[in-house]
């Protein structure tokens, strides 16, 4: 039994073996037959010398020009003063300044004229009336009304002052003075007492436009510290640019040195002719990471000059960016309940919802007015003179000091002898009011819906104040856990350059821990520049990136 059931598992285990064969030799991916050439005619093998390969190219393409060095401060302030978001939020600010402008124009006096000429022929139909007219009646009129008109802007009140002036003739029988002169001199004043007392459509208007004044301000300030942090960033991105690319240049150069060194050995018979292959591999592995490198630095230098350059125009597009201020090392410590209570303080965004909810409030007092009854009280005084010549022939002789000219008219206007006095009032009551009721709900609603925003917002803040502070922390032990990794990395190194000048390491290994040390230089590097841009991002989030920067914007008036 025992000798059949180990019959049975070797054919088993041979139909196994010869299924998996077959299905190896059916996958084209598991067949990578070695690389079998004859290598005894490889130059990169023979004994002689060959030279070190040229050191890199590092032109880049349309940065032909010259240098130029740019402090962050720098930097900063080119920006602000040619950036075009920024151009347009600070017309943004005076658009909303020219419309407050010509809204509270409704409130200047307002001098008006009313020149005007009139000759009037008519038929003579009424004989009895018009008995010893020859031909058609005639009367003319020049007369010259000019009056100055102001809205108040306490009350909803106006007043208006007017001074009347006629010269007139008729030639009808029973005009006792011609020509004769009429002057009146008077004001009218209206003024709401119940509906539009408080605030009107103008009122309302002009306030509104305050706050929103108050708005773009606060979006100008917005785009202000989003510029400056968005050079922050790319100032910070550009100089972890410039230096990897000197960390990668170095690696090259380290790569040539040790292929001087092996071309030395080989020509005194102490190195294999293939550790020369090892080199060339190491070198252009090294040139590739460095064109890498270089390619970042033209992009984050074009980032940059994007923000601090004003058009396409700008001759410094040729010129290479040069960085000079180094990132800043210094440990930071944040108290993450001091950068809540600074970001709510200041940051723009929450700002601009309470400045729509102070407007909310103005609308609402404003619907709600308009739900009142009409209440108008309207009053009018004014004197009269009057004087004129007397015709001739005429029946009855009027007072003696109505006997004279424009003069006369003007005494007799100053005597204040004749004259109105006329007070009243409008009164409106609505029915039903729909439209102004329905205007005070929307406005109800949209209160709610701030208050809903804001919270949102607030939540939004929190989250990134706390993250910006915790970026912060975690930076600052990269950059320490990756300059210890640096310091290990140069020592490995050193260590094995030791080992191999005593004959005790290989060219491999010397290549491996290279690696090692441009890894572990360029994760410093990176660490560095990710520390100062979580700074600039912390500086944003908590809205001090004006004062930290020194950048001041004058504010606008509180409404």
């Amino acid at each position: 039994m025992s000798m059949l059931l180990r019959v049975i598992s070797f054919a088993l285990l041979s139909l196994l073996l010869l299924l998996s064969t077959t299905a190896m030799a059916q996958d084209p991916i598991t067949t990578s037959p070695v690389p079998d050439r004859d290598l005894r005619d490889e130059p990169l093998l023979k004994r002689q010398v060959l030279p070190v390969p040229p050191a890199p190219d590092l032109t880049r393409v349309g940065v032909e020009g010259g240098e130029l060095t740019l402090t962050l401060n720098e930097a900063i302030r080119r920006a602000l003063q040619s950036n075009n978001d920024i151009e347009v939020s600070r017309d943004n600010v005076r658009l909303a300044e020219s419309t407050l402008q010509s809204l509270e124009g409704v409130y200047d006096p307002l001098l008006s004229f009313t020149p005007q000429f009139s000759d009037v022929r008519t038929p003579a139909a009424n004989i009895s009336g018009d008995v010893g007219v020859l031909g058609p009646i005639k009367q003319t009129s020049l007369s010259f009304t000019p009056a100055i008109t102001k809205q108040f802007s306490t009350g909803g009140g106006q007043y208006q002052f007017f001074f009347n002036s006629l010269r007139g003739t008729s030639n009808t029988t029973f005009t006792q003075v011609s020509p004769f002169y009429t002057t009146s001199f008077g004001a009218t004043f209206n003024q709401p007492l119940l509906r539009n007392r408080s605030i009107d459509q103008f009122r309302h208007d002009i306030r509104v436009q305050r706050k929103v004044l108050s708005q773009s301000d606060a979006d100008f300030r917005l785009q202000v510290i989003a510029v400056i942090s968005q050079v922050q960033q790319a100032y910070w991105e550009l100089v972890f640019a410039k230096r990897d690319e000197q960390n990668q240049l170095s690696n090259v150069n380290l790569a040539r040195e040790q292929l001087r060194m092996i071309e030395e050995q080989v020509s005194v018979g102490t190195s294999a002719t293939l550790d020369r292959a090892q080199a060339l591999t190491q070198i252009a592995s090294a040139e590739t990471a460095l064109l890498s490198a270089i390619q970042v630095v033209t992009i984050t230098e074009n980032a940059l000059k994007q923000l601090i350059l004003q058009n396409k125009s700008a001759t410094e597009w040729s010129n290479r960016l040069k960085p000079t201020d180094e990132p800043s090392l210094a440990p930071t410590t944040v108290d993450l309940k001091d950068a809540l209570a600074e970001a709510f303080a200041n940051r723009p965004e929450l700002s601009r919802l309470r400045v729509q909810q102070d407007i909310n409030k103005i609308d609402k007092q404003f619907f709600k007015d308009q739900t009142l009854p009409r209440v108008d009280l309207q009053a009018t005084v004014f004197t009269y003179g009057l004087a004129g010549s007397l015709v001739p022939g005429a029946t009855s002789i009027p007072s003696a000091n109505l006997i004279g000219g424009y003069g006369q008219a003007l005494r007799n206007l100053a005597g204040l002898n004749t004259g109105t006095v006329s007070v009243g009032a409008t009164i409106q009551i609505p029915l039903h009011n729909r439209t102004a009721k329905a205007n005070l709900a929307t406005s109800r609603i949209q209160g709610e819906q701030l208050n809903t925003a804001i919270q949102s917002q607030e939540q939004a803040v929190e989250v990134d104040v706390r993250n910006a502070v915790q970026a912060v922390e975690t930076t600052q032990r990269q950059v320490r856990t990756a300059r210890a990794a640096t310091r290990s990395a140069e020592i490995q190194l050193a260590g094995e350059m030791k080992r191999y000048q005593a004959g005790m390491s290989t060219t491999f290994l010397i290549f491996q821990f290279e690696d090692q040390l441009v890894t572990a230089r360029t994760a410093e590097l990176r660490a560095e520049a990710n520390y100062n841009q979580a700074l600039a991002n912390l500086q944003r989030a908590t809205s001090v990136t004006l004062r930290v920067n020194s950048v001041s914007i004058a504010s606008q008036p509180t409404p």
